[in-house]
């Protein structure tokens, strides 16, 4: 496994977590990162951008910039946008080489394997994969 910029951001995350003792602080923690995303135009609420295969509504636009995919998206979830906030907060600003090659340590990591819904973790793999297809694509 590479030792990339996308490890290096992980390894925050987990330690950003770290520091909350159950799950209802982490999850209280989700919801804000979600509430700090920045706003998404309504012109790329397209169906192109409509993330399929999440319980929420969900929208993900991907743009290349200085050889670099800068993604940005939105949900009407409160907890489903925390965690598109992680996955940008990963993804975002990274070339699609090592987006391909770096895999998300930090869902394990922190537990959301195990402490989200079926549906909330199903939801969580849908976005992460239409993140690497759109690394894929560029």
């Amino acid at each position: 496994m590479p030792d990339s910029d996308i490890i290096q951001i992980q390894r925050h995350l987990i330690a950003e977590f770290a520091v909350f003792d159950d799950w209802l602080d982490r999850y209280q923690y989700l919801i804000d990162l979600g509430r700090q995303l920045p706003p998404f135009p309504d012109r790329w609420k397209t169906q192109a951008n409509r993330v399929r295969g999440c319980q929420a509504q969900v929208w993900l636009h991907c743009r290349e910039s200085g050889g670099r995919l800068v993604f940005d998206a939105i949900s009407d979830a409160a907890i489903v946008s925390g965690l598109i906030a992680l996955l940008i907060r990963v993804y975002s600003n990274q070339r699609p080489q090592q987006v391909l090659e770096t895999p998300p340590i930090f869902i394990e990591e922190l537990g959301l394997g195990a402490h989200l819904s079926p549906s909330r973790s199903n939801g969580l793999h849908v976005m992460l994969n239409t993140i690497m297809r759109n690394a894929a694509a560029a």
